[in-house]
């Protein structure tokens, strides 16, 4: 179905793969081609797109300008506030802001609409766009109106994917936005280019979420497309409609790669022509000879339909095998969600059993990856003259845009969906994250959507609630509801998809989203709800730093929503002080606690008190650091946070993960790895220290870790940093902060971007 090679290999003329192995060059030969690895790999569409958006004249070292930007509800007032603070005067690019997270206007009072209104007079003041709740999701209207072949365009949510467009889309944290609107650079190292080669045809009643979840499966594990560019190529591309490959594209985020892109045809062509936008699209190939750092080989006629069960898109199987092996596999799940539930509450869904069968109690197809006109038509097809039942079974659908709600009323599929008894709602991205849709406690639902971690149906472990998540194709989740919510593939039922073509009506998007681009009007007054909070000041890095251990995270990979709660958190998004109350909430409730004790510290320090009457144990602390390092001043030893995770950061782009922290007087993270490049961007971002550590040093909650000339150690670009935990005989252990930008480095010493952009 799926293999991973391990080595490099050459595509010939889109179609022939050769490996890079002893034999390439001897087979290259008798083909008649001569050209060198370091060419070849110069072929590649993504080394064609970074090279024409790279600013730096070194493609080894990329400083990339995006052409547009993206953000959602949740994130623009951050982003919008932190470049105001250094010094913002007018969106240079457009930028569209949409409202489909806090969509809802529910919770919290007017904090939503506030946020909303918040986005609308800064799209007047500064030339931006602003698309109105529930007329599209973030990705959707990002396809259907920012797209074009061979642009990049940046977005503040992790699932900024528009490889199949043409575009090469990437997902990070609010900083990287601020400083493209402060007409700075998105830097990065060259990413390494992964080639996605599909063959074959896939089978009837297979999904692109089927496609997906066997690629996610696949490469999650063992980091083979991590902080790299997915190309799609190969035979089986030409096989697939245009919507198919995006709801694949979509899912690309969840293999922790950096992007995706995608060869073009015909399909996309037509794509872009129904979107009244054909100067968009241009034909996009590698060239005759691209060389790939590695390849997935895809046979798409083997892709059989597939679930990813709690807590992770990785977390793969086929529903065949399930249905065959379910206690076998409920076994294994439970004692997966012991670890990602920290063994908090109990769980199994071994009591879903039914007469041998798999019982569901929700189905759920929305948002950017289950929203598409193409899913939607599809299991309006399957449900077509069925019910759901009366039992605990309940389905919902999203589509993802007003323009695909409308052409699904006009051809019928509307009403042939609430026919089921199923609800059909406006678009919306709460399912995703927790805010919408929330099953009962110890509740199962399947979601065509992109996340399945824990809480992100909106459950909360630390009150004793939970339900979970799988991941399924929309196919596959009308099929159960065909069924009465018993776990079914798609492939199992009998029926003829129809197939209607999609009609995009623009008038939609004309009548009602505020295009301000080029036209910013420096008189408007920008509208702050009560909520709407600054961020709080910063002080630069200090010449030394005594951090205390706040928490310990063991978990194999700690996501964003275990750092900062999605769902019901969102609405104080843009209250740093408000939010920062709920970092680490579900995973370690007396976080917050432990990092306020050691600000309050440090506060004092800051405001030029004597430290004499803090507690005996940080007078003991101090003590023993002074009798190694005589020269340690009041002035010169800043006290903050730091927390110990493996591999933290996987999942969500937000950049409050990071922040939050940094608002509670945290100055780093200790890990063995980072999940993904965003999260360590962010952290940078927010002036936190990336730490890495190769030894195995079991961490504790309350460990003094002392690192004296920290900020020396920055400035000269020192590879291992030395600490010592003091509580442990001053016990000596190594610091790593990995690849850092001469920018990102200053951003550090700062304090914070926002620092760095006054300073500068």
């Amino acid at each position: 179905m799926i293999k991973l090679y391990e080595t490099g290999a050459y595509l010939l003329n889109g179609t022939e793969l050769v490996e890079d192995n002893g034999d390439a060059k001897a087979v290259l030969g008798s083909k008649g081609i001569n050209i060198s690895k370091d060419d070849a790999a110069k072929n590649t569409m993504a080394y064609g797109i970074l090279e024409q958006h790279n600013t730096s004249g070194n493609m080894e070292k990329l400083k990339i300008k995006f052409d547009k930007m993206t953000s959602h509800d949740i994130t623009f007032v951050g982003i919008i506030q932190t470049a105001r603070a250094s010094g913002l005067t007018e969106f240079p690019i457009p930028y569209v802001l949409t409202n489909c997270h806090n969509s809802l206007c529910a919770v919290g009072g007017t904090i939503n609409e506030d946020d909303h209104m918040f986005g609308l007079s800064c799209a007047k003041r500064y030339g931006g766009v602003y698309v109105p709740p529930h007329q599209a999701v973030i990705h959707q209207y990002a396809r259907e109106m920012l797209a074009e072949c061979g642009a990049m365009i940046l977005g503040s949510d992790s699932h900024t994917r528009y490889g199949a467009l043409g575009t090469m889309a990437i997902g990070e944290g609010g900083g990287e936005l601020a400083k493209q609107l402060l007409k700075r650079t998105y830097d990065v190292s060259k990413p390494g280019v992964i080639a996605i080669y599909l063959d074959g045809e896939v089978t009837k009643g297979v999904g692109p979420q089927d496609v997906a979840l066997a690629i996610i499966g696949a490469t999650f594990d063992c980091g083979y497309v991590k902080n790299k560019v997915m190309e799609f190529v190969g035979p089986g591309v030409d096989k697939l409609s245009a919507d198919f490959r995006i709801g694949i594209d979509v899912m690309t985020t969840e293999t922790t790669c950096l992007s995706s892109i995608w060869k073009t045809d015909d399909e996309i062509k037509n794509w872009y022509e129904i979107h009244k936008r054909p100067e968009a699209y241009k034909e996009m190939n590698p060239g005759d000879v691209a060389y790939y750092d590695g390849v997935v080989y895809v046979n798409l006629s083997e892709i059989k339909p597939m679930i990813a069960m709690p807590f992770h898109p990785s977390n793969v199987y086929t529903i065949e095998d399930l249905n065959k092996n379910l206690m076998d596999i409920l076994e294994d799940v439970e004692k997966k969600a012991l670890i990602s539930l920290d063994g908090k509450v109990d769980f199994t869904l071994k009591n879903k059993v039914r007469d041998g069968k798999l019982y569901v109690d929700q189905g759920i197809i929305a948002g950017c990856a289950g929203g598409g006109y193409e899913n939607i038509v599809d299991a309006a097809d399957i449900l077509r003259g069925h019910f759901i039942g009366s039992d605990e079974f309940t389905l919902s659908v999203y589509p993802a845009s007003t323009p695909i709600y409308m052409e699904l009323a006009k051809n019928g599929r509307l009403a042939d969906i609430i026919g089921t008894g199923a609800i059909v709602k406006t678009a919306f991205c709460g399912p995703c994250f927790g805010a919408g849709d929330t099953p009962a406690n110890n509740a199962f639902s399947i979601r065509h959507s992109t996340r399945n971690f824990p809480n992100r149906e909106g459950s909360k472990v630390q009150s004793g609630q939970i339900s979970s998540v799988a991941l399924m194709d929309a196919r596959s989740i009308a099929a159960t509801a065909v069924n009465k919510g018993y776990l079914t593939a798609a492939t199992d039922i009998d029926v003829e998809y129809t197939s209607p073509k999609y009609f995009f009506d623009k008038s939609i998007y004309d009548n009602r989203v505020y295009d301000g681009v080029g036209k910013a009007d420096a008189s408007v007054e920008i509208k702050f709800g009560p909520n709407i909070k600054d961020w709080p000041e910063m002080i630069p890095l200090t010449d030394n730093l005594l951090l205390k251990v706040a928490s310990v995270i063991n978990d194999p990979v700690t996501t964003t929503d275990e750092l900062i709660p999605s769902g019901e958190t969102s609405s104080y998004r843009s209250n740093p002080l408000g939010l920062a109350e709920f970092t680490l909430s579900r995973k370690d409730p007396e976080y917050v606690g432990r990092a306020k004790a050691i600000q309050a510290i440090e506060r004092e320090r800051e405001a030029g008190n004597c430290l004499c009457k803090t507690s005996d144990e940080m007078h003991s602390t101090v003590h023993t650091i002074k009798e190694k390092y005589p020269e340690i001043k009041g002035k010169n030893l800043g006290y903050g946070s730091t927390i110990f995770a493996v591999k933290p950061g996987d999942g969500s782009a937000r950049e409050q993960a990071a922040s939050c922290q940094k608002v509670l007087g945290g100055w780093a993270n200790i890990a063995k790895e980072y999940a993904t490049k965003r999260y360590r961007s962010n952290l940078i971002n927010w002036g936190m220290l990336p730490f890495v550590m190769d030894e195995d040093y079991q961490f504790a909650v309350d460990d003094y870790v002392f690192i004296p000339g920290i900020a020396d150690a920055i400035k000269n670009k020192t590879e291992i940093i030395k600490a010592f935990i003091v509580n442990n005989d001053m016990r000596e252990i190594s610091l790593k902060l990995g690849d850092l930008t001469d920018d990102e480095r200053d951003i550090i010493l700062a304090g914070c971007l926002i620092n760095y952009y006054k300073e500068s």
